[in-house]
């Protein structure tokens, strides 16, 4: 098991109680260490490391909806997020991982996904608004899965870029012989490897769903693109303030969020329209499509 920061509760019987939790996790008993777990956060109820753990534990149970609470409590629990609770690059990765022989059937067939498309629309619309060539030398495609996006953008793009921290995500991107280059890596990350002003447009479909604070990665594409780059992105969405977890673990960002975070990464917000990328259960999921330039 690997090694985890642990965030003391104050409470001497309360870290006894998670110490013992963690034993129990690690020999397989999973039942009392969820048992156990239980009890700690009863003692110390702002225990942030107990509630990442529960999350854990009941995610490894097959209790979903206890395992989103345990991780959203986590997370309230601690602003900093120290335990990577809002979303877990490894549980990202392994989740694609295993979707990814399916991936575009499922996205296209049963949810209607439609990223790209919307992305393609608004970067169009926002040229010709520009008045400019809908035409860039260097694109870069976070979050690239299978190579959606790619195939929207094929006939705008001298060069493609794909960044996404799946392995065989990226297998099936390279497959297609659409990208220059692929990279495994977390977008952030992947940016950070990128030189200065090296990107004429950047694009992240169905993306930002897990990324929890996009401070740090808006930092990274506002760096790496050009002069007069943009930045087109898709976004679920909730009519309240901050960002909310979903159900599925999606997080939704509210517009006036994404606004003013846009505008303190030294971007100009070109566009910022309500759309749906996918459905969920016959009904369309909120959301925003937005443009960004970099002036």
């Amino acid at each position: 098991m690997p090694s985890r920061l642990f965030l003391s509760s104050g409470d001497l019987m309360a870290d006894r109680r998670f110490d013992f939790a963690r034993d129990l996790q690690r020999k397989g008993d999973l039942v009392a260490a969820a048992d156990l777990l239980l009890q700690t956060t009863e003692l110390a109820p702002r225990f942030a490391s107990a509630w990442f753990t529960l999350g854990e534990v009941r995610e490894l149970l097959g209790d979903r909806q206890g395992a989103i609470t345990a991780f959203r409590t986590a997370e309230t629990t601690d602003p900093g997020d120290r335990n990577g609770a809002g979303m877990r690059p490894t549980y990202v990765t392994a989740l694609f991982d295993q979707y990814a022989p399916k991936f575009d059937a499922a996205l296209l067939d049963d949810l209607g996904y439609r990223g790209p498309a919307l992305l393609l629309a608004a970067v169009l619309a926002a040229c010709a608004e520009a008045d400019r060539p809908p035409a860039f030398g260097r694109v870069i495609d976070l979050g690239c899965g299978t190579g959606l996006a790619a195939r929207a953008f094929a006939g705008l793009a001298g060069e493609m870029i794909g960044i996404d921290l799946s392995p065989r995500m990226i297998e099936r991107a390279r497959a297609t012989g659409l990208y220059a280059e692929v990279d495994v890596a977390e977008i952030a990350e992947g940016l950070a490897r990128r030189p200065d002003a090296s990107a004429d447009l950047i694009l992240a479909a169905d993306v930002m769903v897990y990324v929890h604070d996009m401070t740090p990665l808006l930092a990274e594409v506002a760096r790496v693109l050009a002069p007069d780059g943009l930045f087109a992105f898709t976004v679920e969405s909730h009519a309240g303030e901050g960002v909310v977890l979903g159900e599925g673990l999606r997080y939704a960002h509210g517009a006036s969020r994404v606004w003013a975070l846009i505008a303190a990464s030294g971007l100009t917000l070109e566009r910022l329209a309500p759309a749906s990328a996918r459905s969920e259960g016959g009904a369309q999921v909120p959301g925003l499509v937005v443009v960004a330039v970099k002036r």
